[in-house]
């Protein structure tokens, strides 16, 4: 759909083949598919599913040559998490998140963290949650960490947590900075570390594993955290200046189309042996005017999404920081690529009929991509930020995380 990119050289990475690891999605694409329903009933991808995503080394497609990684642009990463998708949800889920997270470790933890985290030979994959209910205590060398957090997909195949919490005053309360804003840091720890309390009981995206799981009194190291509301890019600052939630929206863009392009090629293959006499899916005018309409506001979304995503890359060539704009066009495009997607699913469930409410790809698709879009990344409250920027009204404003905030 898209044309080649030419990227401006000196700035991704040359070393490892986009174009090989496309054709080695593809190459495992029917494991991947094989074992959806297995990995769907065991609430993680089953072995099978790892062990063929294994080589692929998501965590580690955005980090810097230097660290070992690919270092991918983002439409890069847009391409390939989508591909996956397409073959499995669940594969796909998990694929995206310990990217963006391998991606934000990469960017934001100082060089000796790095240095540990980053080994040649290693591959250490990142899972966790961004919402802070928990808190880190000051102790000498570093931090304990106590709490809760839910919604950790990938976990189970995660070798380190990236866990937001909220630093104790000393007194078990929130500590504050000079500005009067509570001081929220991401911290870093093996997985072993913590309880994984296993409670994925959900509609859909089942086999991500995304349990809750806790922490009591685990250790911390000083170097083994960064300030995620405010974190400053460490290295690649032109391409890191996304920030977490711009890495986010890699992943979930990347996702959402995946799973709204592989919907409609389900839905089309299943009407066409629907043919022959009246009355039959394939015969129906209605249905393929509605499925035009449909192919067109997922491919709109698609386009919309890399255009944004091409303007964000050029800036970054040009040795740019990403502006207030970019971001506020990323989340857009985000929430766009999901409404499609919920709007693909609503027509093929209605259009399909038994086909759909039956267990299947198509069945397990509208269960994944309607709990995607719940997701907190794609709340209206962003969006409607976003078109406040664009149009004008907050124009003195500065994205902080998920908020669009006046400048100090």
């Amino acid at each position: 759909m898209n044309a080649p990119l030419k990227h401006a050289s000196g700035y991704w990475g040359t070393k490892t083949d986009f174009n090989a690891l496309m054709e080695q999605v593809r190459k495992i694409g029917p494991v991947l598919e094989e074992h959806a329903v297995e990995t769907e009933a065991l609430g993680r991808l089953d072995e099978t599913t790892f062990k063929a995503l294994a080589p692929l080394r998501m965590s580690h497609i955005f980090a810097s040559e230097e660290q070992g990684g690919a270092q991918f642009s983002p439409t890069q990463g847009l391409k390939l998490i989508e591909a996956i998708t397409y073959h499995s949800g669940a594969a796909g889920w998990v694929s995206m998140v310990h990217a963006c997270i391998g991606a934000m470790s990469a960017a934001f933890l100082p060089d000796s963290a790095i240095a540990r985290l980053f080994v040649p030979g290693e591959d250490n994959r990142f899972s966790g949650q961004g919402t802070p209910t928990g808190m880190l205590k000051k102790v000498d060398g570093g931090y304990r960490l106590n709490g809760k957090w839910s919604y950790a997909s990938g976990i189970y195949h995660a070798t380190y947590t990236h866990t937001a919490a909220l630093l104790d005053d000393g007194n078990g309360q929130p500590a504050k900075d000079e500005n009067g804003n509570v001081v929220v840091l991401c911290a870093h720890a093996p997985v072993g570390d913590h309880d994984l309390l296993g409670n994925w009981e959900v509609l859909g995206l089942q086999g991500t594993g995304s349990i809750d799981y806790a922490a009591k009194d685990v250790f911390i190291a000083d170097d083994m955290v960064f300030p995620i509301l405010t974190a400053e890019p460490q290295r690649q600052k032109e391409f890191f200046s996304l920030g977490v939630v711009g890495l986010a929206a890699i992943g979930h863009s990347g996702w959402a189309i995946g799973a709204s392009r592989r919907l409609l090629d389900e839905v089309a293959k299943f009407a066409l042996t629907k043919t022959g006499r009246a009355g039959l899916l394939g015969e129906s005018e209605k249905f393929w005017f509605d499925y035009g309409r449909t192919e067109a506001r997922v491919r709109a979304a698609r386009a919309f999404l890399f255009e944004i995503w091409r303007e964000v890359e050029a800036s970054i060539e040009e040795g740019k920081h990403v502006s207030t704009r970019q971001i506020s066009l990323i989340h857009l495009a985000k929430s766009e690529v999901h409404e499609a997607g919920v709007d693909a699913c609503q027509f093929v469930y209605r259009a399909a009929g038994g086909a759909s409410l039956r267990k299947g790809v198509m069945q397990r698709i509208y269960r994944e991509m309607m709990t995607a879009a719940n997701h907190f990344t794609i709340n209206n409250n962003i969006v409607s930020a976003a078109g406040r920027e664009i149009g004008g009204l907050w124009s003195d404003r500065a994205w902080q995380f998920y908020d669009l905030v006046e400048k100090r």
